[in-house]
């Protein structure tokens, strides 16, 4: 007799869901085009056309990009393992100190966090330039994006931490006897069993850190970390509404399609039949 899987061959077709996917990126993309078309025929000033500038616009908007790829494969590989190990019976007894602690994380806002990191790493990555952190991550980062970067990771890690031990205490304890009355060993049974059922809401807590990311970064521009936050800093500085607006929608469009990105692998990753 084969042992038991988390799977089946039949995935249930939702053609809301569907659609949905398919409708979002033609959505966004027609608004990028609608707004930077009308963008083009308004009569900016010399100062907003500096600071939008193709070439200022992709930069930030890479920066933006790198802040949330990096904080949340942090938090991915910080908060997977932390969570599984927070399920088995030895590490049970930790699940409470260690939630209360990610908790503590999102109970700081934002910005207070942001400084919060600068004051206790800024020295750290802010040495001379024989400092080997300095060297080695620095000279291709910026300290100010790997402290953004830290701290995102501290700000976002609760939703998948959390997600994580959820999916996994909401295995049916009778399925995972059956596994091991089969003959499998513990790690089996995570990996083939306990894991693949819990995938649905680890994707939902993954899904929720990469919007949270998105938006955070934009307030990286606060400790020299960069991000569309310079636009809109820009803007309000040269009392330029036209700039500020730019670097809003941009925000906007890019968090929606983060999310978007984060729907699809939702349901790629989605094992069948779940």
């Amino acid at each position: 007799m084969s042992a038991p899987t988390a799977t089946t061959t039949v995935r249930r077709f939702d053609p809301r869901a569907e659609l949905g996917l398919i409708v979002t990126p033609v959505v966004l993309g027609a608004v990028f085009l609608a707004y930077w078309g009308w963008l083009g025929g308004q009569d900016l000033s010399s100062q907003a056309e500096s600071a939008l500038t193709t070439t200022n616009l992709v930069r930030q908007t890479g920066e933006q990009l790198s802040i949330t790829a990096l904080s949340t494969i942090g938090v991915l590989l910080i908060a997977i393992p932390l969570g599984i190990a927070l399920t088995r019976p030895r590490g049970k007894r930790f699940a409470g100190p260690a939630l209360a602690v990610a908790n503590a994380g999102q109970a700081v806002p934002a910005y207070g966090l942001l400084v919060l990191m600068l004051a206790i790493l800024g020295g750290v990555f802010g040495r001379a330039n024989d400092n080997i952190l300095q060297n080695t991550l620095g000279v291709w980062l910026g300290p100010g994006l790997v402290i953004t970067v830290i701290s995102l990771i501290l700000f976002a890690i609760l939703p998948v931490l959390r997600n994580t031990m959820v999916g996994l205490t909401q295995v049916d304890q009778d399925v995972i006897e059956a596994g091991l009355g089969m003959g499998m060993t513990r790690r089996e049974v995570l990996l083939r069993i306990e894991l693949p059922l819990a995938v649905p809401v680890m994707l939902a807590g993954v899904r929720t850190a990469l919007v949270i990311n998105v938006g955070m970064a934009t307030l990286a521009f606060l400790i020299g970390g960069g991000g569309l936050g310079v636009t809109i800093r820009s803007g309000i500085q040269l009392s330029q509404n036209l700039v500020v607006l730019t670097g809003g929608v941009l925000t906007a469009l890019l968090a929606l399609g983060i999310d978007w990105i984060g729907g699809v692998a939702e349901r790629l990753l989605r094992p069948k039949g779940i």
